[in-house]
C-alpha cells in the first residue's frame, strides 16, 4: 500500500475517488469550511445531494466537498442559493457538453482515418475519401 506525499493530490488514487462517498457529514463541514448544520441545509434545497448509508447517515465525496466550496464562494460574492443553484445546473450542463463535444471530435477523428494492409502485412493509415473532399 503506498503512502500519500505532499502536493500528491489525488491523482495516485483510483479513478472513481473523487465520487467516493467516504467523509461524515463532521468530516465534510471540515474540509468546506463550514458548520455541519450548513450542509444539512444545503442537502435540503438540493444544492449538494450527498450519498446515504442504509441508516440514512450522509456521506460526502470529495466531488461533494469541491461542490460545498463553489456554493460557499458563490454565496461570499452575494449570490442567493436559488441564483447560486442555477449557476451549478448551468456548469453541470456546461461539463456535459464539454464531455460529448470531446467525444464527438475524438469519433470524427477516428472516422476520418482509414486503415490498410500493405503487401507486407503492415497497417497503414492513409487519407480518407471524405477528408480529401473537404
Amino acid at each position: 500500500m503506498s503512502r500519500r506525499r505532499t502536493g500528491q493530490g489525488l491523482s495516485f488514487l483510483a479513478e472513481d475517488a473523487e465520487d467516493r462517498a467516504v467523509y461524515v457529514i463532521s468530516v465534510a463541514a471540515d474540509l468546506a469550511g463550514m458548520h455541519p448544520q450548513t450542509l444539512r441545509q444545503y442537502d435540503r434545497l438540493g444544492l449538494v445531494s450527498p450519498a446515504r448509508t442504509s441508516g440514512h447517515g450522509r456521506r460526502y465525496s470529495h466531488r461533494d466537498v469541491e461542490r460545498l466550496r463553489r456554493v460557499q464562494a458563490l454565496s461570499q460574492e452575494g449570490v442567493n442559493l436559488e441564483g447560486i443553484r442555477r449557476v451549478l445546473d448551468l456548469e453541470r450542463q456546461v461539463e456535459l457538453l464539454e464531455r460529448e463535444n470531446r467525444l464527438l471530435r475524438l469519433r470524427e477523428a477516428a472516422v476520418q482515418r482509414v486503415f490498410a494492409a500493405a503487401a507486407d502485412g503492415e497497417v497503414q493509415v492513409i487519407a480518407s475519401r471524405r477528408g480529401r473532399q473537404g
